[in-house]
């Protein structure tokens, strides 16, 4: 499945905005300061989108791995075609 890279950037940070939107509610409720509120929510925010990005990364590589497995196996069945089409002609 292909996801083009505006679309995964749009992906990742809107999954970010939500779970930092999400950390900063139940960060007000507790007793803490304004400023390590803001604090954590941040890095939550920011903790999100690189485990996003490194998540579509991976998924990139063994999408990658996949269809070079199946070019191969595409590219030794023609070969088998090929040479069976030589051996029939010189019959």
């Amino acid at each position: 499945m292909y996801i083009s890279p505006r679309a995964t950037l749009v992906r990742n940070v809107s999954v970010s905005l939500i779970n930092g939107t999400v950390t900063l509610i139940i960060l007000l409720i507790a007793p803490l300061g304004l400023m390590a509120v803001i604090i954590n929510t941040v890095l939550i925010a920011l903790a999100t989108y690189i485990v996003s990005v490194g998540a579509d990364r991976v998924t990139a590589y063994l999408q990658r791995e996949e269809q070079a497995e199946l070019l191969a196996k595409d590219r030794r069945s023609q070969m088998r075609v090929a040479s069976s089409a030589k051996v029939t002609r010189r019959r």
